[in-house]
This record gives C-alpha cells, structure tokens and sequence, in this order.
C-alpha cells in the first residue's frame, strides 16, 4: 500500500510561485498548477530570463511532473508574473466592497448611539449621522468614480 504525504505546512513545505501558496512537495500537482507553473515559464521566456531551449527543457519537465516539488523546482529561480488586469481589477473591487462594509459597519454604530441618546432624552432629535455618514459615502463615491490608479498598471 502506498504511503501519502503528511501534511504540515512546517519545514517540509515550500513556497511554490506556480501555485501562489505553501505546496507539499510530495502532493501530486493539478493540470491547472501545471498551466500556472507554464505561464511562469513564459513569462520568464518573454522576458529574455530563459533561452527558448532551457524554456523547451523546463516546459517539457513541466508537464510530466508529478509532484510539487518537482513543478517548484523548475520555478524556484524565477520571478512570479505580476497579476494580469482581471486579477487586479478582482482585487480593486474586493476592496472597494470591504470599504463600503466599513461604511455599514460606521452606520450601524452612529445610528446606536443616536438611538440610545434619544431614548435617554425622551424624544427623537436630529438624525446627527447623516452628516458623517453622507461626507464618508461621499468620499466612497468619489472613489469609486476616479480610482487611485498611481499603483499598478503605471498610469496616472
């Protein structure tokens, strides 16, 4: 009977750009951390990193490796490709809605401290968070409209 790998993600673990996280190096690999480990070949080859008969040694290695430990080191000595535009433009609206669950977050807190006061008092008063709540919400907009664009891509 076959014995399987641990797993633990201390000393025996490695990290893998292909995969983008810890990866066992006795795990056998997927088809699509071949074609990630791939792509980091190709990359390195459009960038002059390889010569194209190193890319064609390393890219045939690619695909019959089993495990990976053996995709990782065909990727160890190269740079991870910087993420294409979907992935970025993923993470940007990630962060806008992270944003805007803080803003929820800001609403539900000032609405409970109004509310608690006007139930000390007696009576309803004046819906104070509107004023902070409508600046920030402003602020959101405004971000979401024109976008900090001096990360990434290079422009702006």
């Amino acid at each position: 009977m076959e014995q399987r790998p641990e797993r633990s993600d201390g000393p025996a673990s490695e990290k893998d750009p292909a995969r983008g996280k810890d990866a066992v190096p006795g795990l056998r690999v997927s088809d699509q951390e071949r074609d990630a480990a791939l792509d980091v070949l190709a990359a390195a080859l459009a960038e002059g990193r390889l010569d194209p008969h190193e890319h064609a040694e390393r890219a045939e290695a690619a695909l019959a490796a089993r495990t990976a430990g053996e995709l990782a080191a065909l990727t160890a000595d190269l740079p991870v490709p910087p993420p294409g535009r979907a992935e970025a433009a993923r993470e940007q609206r990630a962060k806008g809605y992270a944003e805007w669950r803080h803003w929820l977050g800001g609403l539900v807190v000032l609405s409970a401290i109004w509310g608690v006061n006007c139930l000390h008092e007696g009576e309803l008063a004046f819906y104070w968070p509107v004023t902070p709540l409508g600046i920030w919400a402003a602020a959101l907009v405004a971000r979401a409209i024109r976008p900090d664009r001096r990360k990434g891509d290079g422009a702006g």
